[in-house]
């Protein structure tokens, strides 16, 4: 190797760039349109439109009536109906237990930046 700096090395060094891209690569280019919060509301009510379309025909077909009893109470539903109540009383007391989970933690975390 000759002292040079003039001079061309025959082996390349890691500072040369490929002369050409490799073949079949294109370069990725980011997308220009981001995901607005309008997309992401129109996505979740198609979601929520189609859980609903499969409640309706679960409790269609599960149209037979079934007795019920709490706390000497007695009364008869449609077994779909009876599920979908308890399956959405119990998303309504996780959405609660969440909520007030939720109000300690900020409770606690605005004493904490008071504190410092």
């Amino acid at each position: 190797m000759t002292s040079d700096p003039s001079a061309s090395s025959p082996e390349p060094t890691s500072f040369d760039a490929p002369a050409t891209p490799p073949t079949g690569s294109a370069p990725k280019r980011e997308s220009a349109v981001h995901r607005t919060r309008a997309a992401a509301l129109w996505a979740s009510l198609t979601l929520g439109f189609l859980i609903l379309i499969v409640l309706l025909i679960f409790i269609a077909q599960n149209t037979e009536s079934a007795e019920f009893a709490f706390l000497g109470w007695r009364w008869s539903l449609p077994l779909g109906v009876a599920i979908l109540f308890a399956a959405v009383a119990g998303g309504l007391i996780t959405v609660a237990v969440g909520a007030v989970r939720m109000f300690q933690l900020r409770r606690a975390a605005k004493k904490n930046l008071l504190a410092h």
